[in-house]
Formats: structure tokens, sequence, C-alpha cells
């Protein structure tokens, strides 16, 4: 009679029940349907519109600046995010009694550059291995480490963060293996015309995040080398890249959050809705932020038409005078009309040779036009006006510069 052999179970398998790759995402409740149809929405508002040169990169800069900020402020780095902008724009070096921290953000920001770079060149690239290895060898790269942490090799020796301890090392390849293939698997795949492409692309990155911080493979720069993965995974996605780096920068203003909600999920009843629901509300946040400032400079663009539009025609010194103080006045705080005449090159140019009293006209000019309005402390551009553009909304127009606020007469 024939003797059956079973192979006897990993450790992991033993010790550590709560890693199963296996999501089942008919089981996520009906909130986090509705935080990831939200999310979704607000990624295709982000990715469809049009912005000026200026602004594109100026959003670029910022959200590239919280997420490498992000990224290593929550292992420790004490950089400010304005001194990692200042290292991402090639300002010069920091002291070399912190060039160790210099070293730690350039790591992340070329990892971040390198991603982008390929997910553009090649398109979607499936997770292996080796390539996760890849990351953890350039997050480590040329940085002072413990003793026997090797970058881009797989851990040999038992390593936790906080209380908890990571995967057994004999295992972590394997579990590297599995995690590649399941996350590469049918599982994750997009069809064509897919209703559920976009839950299926959130769930993997953060299960991808996930699992990379339960195994724990590497000596060094785990929770790193998992948000480059999961970087990779929201970009080659169709994720804007301004939004890809949002949860990095979620994940650090809530650090102690982050980690409570993550060594939950190692506790029975191993409760991943909750990391879910986490992550899907701060990226929430982040997108409704970079939608304000993108809805802002489509109002000043408005604005810009508008005014143009009120000077059609109509190209007199005066005229030309008028319409620059309309499109150079800043909104956000009053100009005193002293300050008028110094308000730009193009302004000051107008007024040569000119005395005060044409200055009043012009001003007294924009203000029957609608286009200016004298506040205490001085005088602000209408640029309320546009708001009438919008459509009616009962709980009234957006705040903030665009405050409305009607000329006389109106």
């Amino acid at each position: 009679m024939a003797s059956t052999f079973s192979e006897p179970p990993r450790e992991y398998e033993r010790t550590r029940p709560w890693i199963t790759f296996h999501a089942d995402l008919r089981e996520l409740p009906p909130r986090l349907w509705v935080l990831i149809g939200e999310a979704e929405s607000k990624c295709d508002h982000v990715a469809a519109v049009p912005l000026k040169p200026e602004v594109a990169e100026r959003l670029n800069t910022v959200y590239l600046s919280k997420g490498v900020h992000g990224t290593t402020a929550i292992e420790g780095n004490t950089l400010s995010e304005e001194e990692v902008r200042q290292i991402i724009e090639g300002a010069p070096s920091l002291p070399r009694s912190r060039d160790y921290l210099e070293q730690e953000v350039r790591n992340i920001l070329a990892s971040y550059n390198g991603i982008i770079a390929e997910v553009t060149e090649r398109g979607r690239i499936p997770l292996t291995t080796q390539r996760i290895c890849a990351f953890n060898d350039k997050v480590l790269h040329d940085l002072d480490l413990e003793p026997g942490v090797a970058p881009g090799r797989v851990r040999e020796d038992s390593v936790g963060v906080r209380l908890y301890l990571g995967a057994p090392a004999r295992d972590c390849e394997l579990l590297l293996d599995r995690m590649c293939a399941w996350l590469n698997g049918p599982e994750f795949q997009v069809e064509s015309d897919d209703p559920f492409a976009f839950t299926k692309v959130i769930a993997k990155a953060i299960m991808a995040h996930l699992y990379i911080a339960w195994i724990h493979p590497f000596g060094d720069g785990n929770g790193r080398t998992a948000r480059l993965v999961e970087f990779q995974v929201l970009i080659e996605s169709g994720v804007p890249v301004p939004a890809a780096h949002l949860l990095s920068d979620h994940y650090n203003l809530t650090r102690d959050r982050y980690y409570r909600v993550l060594d939950r999920t190692s506790r029975s009843p191993y409760p991943v809705t909750e990391l879910f629901e986490y992550a899907l509300q701060g990226f929430i946040d982040g997108l409704r932020e970079q939608l304000d400032t993108i809805r802002a400079q489509q109002l000043e663009v408005t604005w810009e038409n508008y005014v143009h539009e009120q000077f059609r025609d109509e190209d007199t010194p005066a005229r030309r005078r008028q319409r620059h103080i309309a499109l150079d006045l800043p909104a956000e705080h009053p100009t005193p009309r002293s300050a008028v005449k110094m308000l730009s090159p193009r302004v000051s140019a107008g007024y040569a040779n000119r005395g005060p009293k044409t200055i009043t006209r012009d001003l007294n000019a924009l203000e029957a036009m609608g286009l200016l309005i004298r506040v205490p402390g001085g005088v602000r551009p209408n640029r309320a006006r546009v708001l009438a553009f919008l459509p009616h909304r009962a709980d009234g127009p957006i705040g903030g510069i665009f405050e409305s606020v009607e000329p006389p007469g109106a």
C-alpha cells in the first residue's frame, strides 16, 4: 500500500494565520464602497483638468515634496518639508552633520523618479521579489546601517518594529514570491471596461503595503520599500502622480494611528478593512486639497479671461492701465491706494510722468465696471464676479479669495 506524504506546514503558517494571500473584495462594507467611489471620481477630476504650466509644476513639486518627506519622516528623518523641497529644487546641500538625512531623502527622490520613468516607458510592471529587493537597495543606498543589514537582500535574522515581529527569516523569500504571484494574479486582474478596476487598484496598492509590513523581509527600510511598491501600483494604474504621493503624506501626518492600525491587522479578528478605511479617508482628504488648488487656478483663469473681455476693442493708454491693475491686484489682501502704482513693472510704466489724479480716475473707472472694490486698507479685485458663472447652489458661493462682494449698485 503506497504511503502519502504531505509537506509539513511552514513556520509562518503555524505562527502567522493572518498571512493568507486572499482578499475578498465582496466583503467590503458599504462605507468603503462609498469612499472608493469618491476617490475614483476625484482622481478622474485631478487627471482631467489642464493646468497652467507653472501651476502644474508647482502642484507636482509640492506633492512630490510631501511624498518624499512623508515616507522619510515617518521613519525618523527630521528634515522639514521645506528642507525636502529645497533638496528637490537643487538647493545647496545641508551641513555635513545632517548629510545622512539628505541622503535618505535623495534615495527616496531617486526611487520615485525612477518608478515614474519606468512606468512611463513600459506601462504596467509586474511585481517580483527581485524588483522589491531593488527598491530596498535604492532606499538604503549609501546609508550608515546596523551590522548585518544588507541593502536589497532578504534578511537572515529576526527583525521587528515596535511590538511586531516580522515573519521567520527562512520564510521571507518564499513569502515575497507568493505575495507577488498573488498580486499579479487573477484576483487583482483588471479587464477592459471592468467596473471594479479602481477598487482592485486601491486594494492591490494597500495590500502590497500591508503584506510587506507583515513579512518585514529586510533588515531595514521595510516601510519605505512598502510605500514605493504602493506608489508604483497607483501610478501604473492611472492615478495622477501628485495624487499617488498622498498616502505617504497621510501616513506620516497620522503616524501614531498608522502604526496602531497596522498593529491591529495582525491581531484577531485581523481587521484589514480598518486599514482600508483609514488609508482611503486620508487619500480622499488629500484629493480634496488638490482639487481646491485646481479650482482656484480655474477661477483665476476665468477671472483673467473676464477682465480681458471687459476691455475688448478698447486699447487706449487709460484702458491698458486699468486692465493691468485689474489683473495685477492681489486678491489675498487689500492694496493701499498709495501702493497701486508699484503693483508691477507694467503698472508702474503706465503711470510714468502721471500724477495721483490719474490713479484716482482709473480706480473709479474700475469700480464702476465692477472689477474693483474698496475695502478697509485699500482696494481689491472683485473676483467674486466670476462666481456668477457657476451653477447656482443653495449653500452659497465658494469662499476664500473669491468671497462674494457685490459692487455698489449691483
